[in-house]
């Protein structure tokens, strides 16, 4: 994780904005309800070719309007708008390396839990964004815990609306484990069930078989997991989507957590029982990621946005 770093312009409502004056009244609606939805996004810069890459910008861009959808908010702009929107704001910030948040919420205008009324706010900030936990990790994985605070049910907030209000669940699963020493938690469900991690999916690989848990057990549907089963898929190495015990978790030979921000992160341990380092599945897999994400796959190029 680093501190967040200033550039020129942020997107707001269809026009770039100095960064400074990107603000907003401490009466929005979002601030006091969460009622938010967002999606984060990777852009590289790929030295071989001098350009700036955005990696499955549409996928992320149509996410964040099936998540309004499920949240009953209407956002005023189409995916083509926003894919649009996000290269004009890293051109216009003159950066090829970014981490990208897009961000739909109720702004000022209504108070009370109903949010009828009240205007749908749009940004899109673009900022430079190292390793999410650290360059270190990604080659020698982190220590993560299993957390006391169970993630979110389906008759809750639904786990395929990538919110603000549901990240609260993260939030206190996220310091207690820091509390604790680890770099990051692993929540299970109310089943008890393996699920996900703060902001992560998370994988296995046991006996030369890779696997994740299945979207029913209540995780979001990472784009970034997507990625991974697709790319094993294609590299022969065995997947599966199999609901997973805390159990598993300890005598798996291998395990990683996904995202966005997260990419592809080894852990090294689980609750203090040892995994070790990034092992040859992992590291197959991780490389592959990362030669797709930087543009440097011709197969994948459907995912790819580079300019």
């Amino acid at each position: 994780m680093a501190d967040v770093e200033a550039v020129d312009y942020i997107w707001k409502n269809g026009e770039a904005i100095p960064w400074e004056q990107a603000t907003t009244h401490v009466l929005t609606h979002a601030l006091h309800y969460g009622s938010a939805v967002f999606e984060g996004i990777r852009c590289y810069h790929n030295t071989d070719t001098d350009e700036a890459v955005i990696f499955r910008l549409r996928d992320h861009m149509e996410r964040l309007h099936r998540s309004a959808k499920i949240a009953m908010m209407e956002i005023p702009y189409s995916v083509d708008e926003l894919c649009e929107a996000t290269v004009d704001i890293i051109k216009k910030n003159n950066i090829k390396s970014c981490y990208i948040r897009p961000l739909a919420y109720y702004g000022y205008g209504q108070m009370g839990v109903d949010p009828t009324g009240a205007p749908v706010d749009v940004i899109i900030a673009v900022w430079p964004w190292d390793a999410y936990l650290g360059e270190e990790a990604l080659q020698n994985g982190i220590k993560v815990g299993v957390s006391s605070w169970r993630q979110r049910s389906f008759n809750a907030i639904p786990p395929a609306v990538k919110s603000s209000a549901s990240y609260m669940n993260s939030i206190l699963a996220k310091k207690e484990a820091t509390l604790h020493g680890y770099a990051e938690a692993i929540m299970l469900n109310e089943e008890g069930r393996v699920c996900e991690g703060t902001g992560e999916n998370i994988f296995v690989v046991r006996n030369g078989i890779l696997s994740t848990p299945p979207l029913s057990d209540g995780l979001l549907e990472g784009i970034t997991r997507d990625t991974i089963l697709t790319l094993a898929t294609d590299m022969d190495i065995p997947a599966i989507e199999e609901s997973l015990t805390r159990s598993d978790l300890y005598v798996a030979d291998e395990a990683f957590m996904t995202g966005s921000a997260a990419e592809l992160t080894p852990i090294n341990s689980i609750d203090d029982r040892v995994i070790g380092k990034r092992g040859p599945i992992t590291e197959q897999l991780q490389k592959r990621y990362f030669d797709v994400a930087y543009g440097k796959v011709p197969e994948y190029e459907d995912w790819i946005t580079r300019f």
